[in-house]
């Protein structure tokens, strides 16, 4: 009963704010754990989900090249603006982040609610964008490592 109330809870707040991702998100799992509610199927989702949603946002970047909306051209000129150069050093970042953020979420899975919980705050208070357990695992990740903490 505790997941439905929260779930619930986390819908109001979504509808509140009018996040359209978080509302498809809760409305998608209420909907499985009331016609499912299968443990395998949940861990499956919880095990894979990071995979498929990283699969579905690189889809969705790279649709311009596909479309051929930026091609070459579009690219070597990119190159000639310090906007990209910063956009590259980000990606970079952002990439070595999240890689320490997977090895920290199966170093210690409980982290994962802190996480999730700062996520959620920030998209419901703040009107961000859930993307961030991952970079924010890695950020934790660096920052236990500069503090030592194991």
């Amino acid at each position: 009963m505790q997941a439905y109330l929260f779930l619930i809870l986390l819908l109001v707040a979504a509808l509140i704010v009018k996040n359209q991702s978080l509302i498809v998100s809760v409305v998608f799992l209420l909907a499985m754990k009331l016609i499912f509610n299968h443990e395998k199927l949940f861990s499956i989702i919880q095990t894979k989900g990071i995979n498929w949603g990283v699969t579905i946002i690189t889809i969705a970047v790279l649709t311009p090249i596909a479309t051929g909306q930026i091609g070459f051209k579009e690219l070597f000129a990119s190159l000639k603006s310090p906007y990209a150069w910063i956009a590259l050093a980000s990606g970079i970042l952002v990439a070595l982040l999240a890689k320490n953020g997977v090895v920290l979420l199966a170093k210690d899975p409980h982290i994962t609610t802190a996480l999730v919980i700062g996520t959620i705050l920030a998209v419901t208070l703040f009107k961000g964008v859930a993307v961030g357990p991952l970079i924010g695992a890695g950020i934790a990740w660096y920052a236990m490592k500069l503090f030592g903490v194991n």
